[in-house]
């Protein structure tokens, strides 16, 4: 994932940071504990692409 790309995307709800999980390959959003999935490269920046993190998950 581009460096430069991280730099700049922000999570389509809350426009707050997300955390770059690479072994999972996902952008994480901590305030509303939603994980992106990063496909073939590409962020899916799309609210029902997201998945809802487990409470016990950590990032």
């Amino acid at each position: 994932m581009d460096a430069k790309l991280l730099e700049i995307l922000v999570c389509p709800l809350c426009k707050g940071p997300l955390l770059h999980r690479r072994a999972e390959m996902e952008l994480v959003c901590k305030a509303d504990r939603l994980a992106y999935p990063i496909r073939d490269g590409i962020p899916v920046m799309l609210e029902e692409a997201a998945r809802e993190l487990n409470s016990d998950e950590k990032f």
